[in-house]
């Protein structure tokens, strides 16, 4: 290419440039310079690319981020190239002889099903649907053998971003790079020591040092599940044949539907065993597979608006379980915040099985509410991700638990499926 990407590299960006793969991690700390990074790498490859008509994405949790985050570096690094042109409307860069780049959300991982891709940077990876990478974004790349730049700070250890990290070594076409503030002069020690007044110390450690153990800012259940792990809760738990197993649902209509099935001790033990994530199924195939389950049922937990009739059936999601075989229990209709102080106080009781409740797990120790910059505060609702579901499943099942004491009083009812 005969035009310029912009400013040099500074020295730590420059090892990572000399030394990237088709596939890469870097991992480093606020104000390390990742965007400018990130759009110089994609300009790169997707202008190089000897493929015919190629293209390019900068993705990032929501599409508002992109747009916030890329956009204006991607124009002003582009404007350079004779015959660029910028469409606005769609966060679109379109070069001569057909190659494009866009701007695009990953929070609806469907939304992008169809694209494919030659070159895509993955900005705050970790805030991903993990359904993102294996169903979209990387088949997307497969058949043009397309490049990947994952970049951020971290976000705790349950994300692909801190997998594919731990895991880059053993891997053949992966680089990984971790830089600490400490490992680059991007910020001077006159500002370390001001942002060390100003920050928490896990803020400071997150952001800063790039610390994986650090708390989740604004996680909701930080601090339970920290506490999982310290005494060793997320483990191996197995199915007790000798104990009924309740489900709590959160049901989707254009996205997921999760179901967790519990098992409750007589000691007040509770027992996460499994965790069932759907997407886009109807409702007859979810309790299909739930009957295909070595479980017997002893009762379902469903949110309040499951009773509501839908226009285009004038049924509710209830009565079509009840015709199903499935007689659920509506949770107790309350406020998010309240299910949240329940959830807090059910966590500490609970066991959850590793493997079959990986996905639960990580979405509770990410669940969180999102910064309000303008207010310098965190709102007050629940920022509406991947993680929603699991949590919301969790939620309503906090609250039948707290609403009944710890006791379910309806009798139990089974046709021969083990369903009630």
């Amino acid at each position: 290419m005969s035009h310029t990407l912009g400013p040099e590299h500074r020295p730590h960006q420059q090892v990572a440039w000399d030394n990237q793969k088709r596939f890469n991690i870097l991992v480093w700390h606020r104000r390390a310079g990742k965007t400018v990074y990130s759009i110089k790498w994609l300009l790169k490859h997707v202008l190089s690319c000897e493929l015919d008509n190629p293209r390019g994405a900068y993705l990032a949790p929501q599409y508002k981020q992109a747009k916030n985050v890329a956009w204006q570096y991607l124009k002003d690094y582009s404007r350079e190239i004779p015959g660029a042109t910028f469409n606005e409307s769609e966060l679109r860069a379109d070069y001569p002889g057909g190659a494009q780049i866009r701007l695009l959300g990953a929070a609806e991982p469907d939304a992008l099903r169809g694209i494919y891709l030659d070159a895509t940077v993955c900005d705050e990876m970790a805030q991903f649907a993990p359904r993102a990478w294996t169903e979209v974004i990387n088949p997307a790349l497969s058949d043009r053998h397309g490049k990947a730049l994952m970049i951020g700070t971290v976000f705790g250890m349950a994300n692909q971003f801190y997998e594919f990290y731990r895991d880059a070594d053993a891997k053949a076409h992966w680089y990984s790079q971790l830089l600490t503030v400490n490992d680059t002069d991007a910020v001077d020690a006159e500002e370390l020591e001001r942002l060390k007044l100003d920050m928490s110390e896990a803020e400071f450690s997150q952001e800063m040092l790039c610390d994986w153990n650090a708390a989740v800012k604004g996680s909701y259940y930080g601090a339970q599940m920290t506490a999982a792990v310290n005494d060793g809760r997320i483990t191996a738990v197995p199915h007790d044949p000798d104990l009924q197993c309740i489900t709590s649902w959160d049901l989707g209509m254009a996205d997921s539907t999760v179901i967790v099935v519990w098992q409750k001790l007589g000691s007040g033990e509770l027992r996460a065993i499994d965790c069932l994530e759907f997407q886009n199924t109807g409702l007859a195939d979810i309790v299909h597979e739930l009957s295909d389950r070595p479980y017997l049922y002893s009762d379902h937990i469903l949110p309040h608006d499951a009773k509501v009739r839908e226009l285009g059936t004038g049924k509710s999601r209830v009565e079509v379980l009840r015709s199903l075989g499935i007689n659920p229990t509506i949770a107790k209709m309350a406020h998010v915040q309240d299910g949240i102080n329940a959830t807090r106080g059910l966590l500490p009781r609970v066991w959850f099985d590793k493997d079959k409740c990986f996905k639960l797990v990580e979405a509770l120790k990410t669940y969180r509410s999102t910064w309000n910059d303008e207010n310098q505060v965190f709102n007050k609702t629940p920022a509406h991700t991947w993680e929603s579901h699991y949590a919301d499943a969790v939620r309503y099942f906090a609250l039948m638990e707290h609403s009944t004491g710890n006791q379910w009083s309806e009798p139990l009812q089974y046709n021969e499926a083990g369903i009630r």
